[in-house]
């Protein structure tokens, strides 16, 4: 295997496209990943999911080896990320959560840009351009300059150029953010085709809980820099088991405090101006629970029922709400330094 300028790439280890072993990140007093030991499978899509501020884009940089750990280490596709990081670079491919294409270039040009860095010869990235513009569908527009592309199209061909150098690990972090609705679903169409014609691994983090849903074999949510659970989607909503009552009230916390007390329902989570119970029998438990709330004077606004989701999984192992906002990340501050050098 040959990686860049020819150099011989040497494998540590084979068995895991990732395997990180205490790996931590330390910013003064504050430990944004706290000894993470995590194995992600060749050809697997794998989530990390948190709230604002977890530390999974942390974890990212780290693995794309932007940014280095305190301590523990971790291996991409065999390769050492401490010292091996121009191999790990090679195998991977990254579409950053802020655009990172040149609008003064065309989408093919921006492609070409790419292969130079990658030492890519020059036939071959001709051959690899065409693949990957016919993968995003982005032929027709190869030649128009990038600042006439749609923010659908502009992640499609951010795709594209994560995929151009043949990467074994491809790296999504948040790839929706900020695209409208349709223009997400398409997006997942063409991971979701991806991850079926290509034996790549793909790492995504986001908020959206039906894109975990919908893309990831498996994934781990992320709280504080630790892993609170990791399994498939199915697995993670079958574990809180029966049906889910939302109840909609302007005091939550003393209603939780006193269904706690009764110990009525296995679960309960409470957020904002809602408290979520995970129960087996939810047509039974209902009647008690509006009669608690009127023995306690808490006044009901709404009741509700419907299956455990990802997002009710999600509040299960935090107690919080997911935030479409994500706190300021390395790889921003990363590609912000870089745009201030030009």
């Amino acid at each position: 295997m040959r990686g860049l300028k020819g150099q011989k790439l040497t494998n540590i280890s084979t068995k895991f496209a990732i395997e990180t072993r205490e790996l931590t990140k330390k910013y003064g007093d504050l430990i944004a990943v706290d000894k993470l030991n995590l194995t992600i499978d060749y050809g697997e899509v794998f989530g990390l999911l948190g709230p604002n501020g977890a530390g999974k884009t942390t974890i990212i940089s780290m693995l794309c080896t932007i940014i280095n750990p305190s301590s523990g280490n971790a291996t991409v596709n065999g390769f050492d990320i401490s010292r091996q990081s121009s191999n790990v670079r090679h195998s991977i491919g990254i579409v950053f959560q802020d655009p990172s294409i040149d609008d003064r270039l065309t989408g093919r040009e921006n492609l070409q840009l790419h292969a130079c860095l990658y030492d890519i010869p020059a036939e071959l990235a001709r051959k690899r351009i065409a693949e990957v513009l016919n993968l995003v569908g982005l032929e027709d527009r190869a030649d128009s300059a990038m600042k006439t592309y749609s923010g659908g199209m502009r992640r499609r061909l951010e795709l594209g150029r994560g995929l151009l150098h043949h990467p074994k690990v491809l790296f999504l972090d948040e790839p929706t953010l900020g695209l409208d609705p349709q223009t997400r679903e398409h997006l997942w169409a063409y991971i979701e085709n991806l991850a079926r014609t290509t034996e790549i691994t793909i790492v995504i983090t986001t908020h959206y809980m039906e894109e975990a849903d919908q893309l990831c074999n498996r994934v781990a949510i992320i709280d504080y820099g630790k892993i609170k659970v990791v399994d498939t989607p199915d697995n993670l909503k079958a574990a809180l088991k029966g049906d889910v009552i939302t109840i909609t009230t302007a005091q939550p916390e003393k209603l939780a405090t006193r269904l706690a007390e009764l110990k009525l329902p296995p679960h309960i989570d409470s957020s904002r101006h809602t408290i979520r119970l995970a129960v087996a029998n939810a047509e039974k438990l209902i009647p008690k629970l509006i009669k608690v709330a009127a023995e306690i004077g808490v006044e009901v606004s709404s009741v509700s029922v419907h299956h455990p989701t990802l997002n009710d999984v999600f509040l299960h192992y935090t107690g919080r709400e997911m935030r479409a906002e994500e706190a300021e990340s390395p790889l921003k501050k990363f590609m912000m330094m870089g745009r201030q050098r030009r």
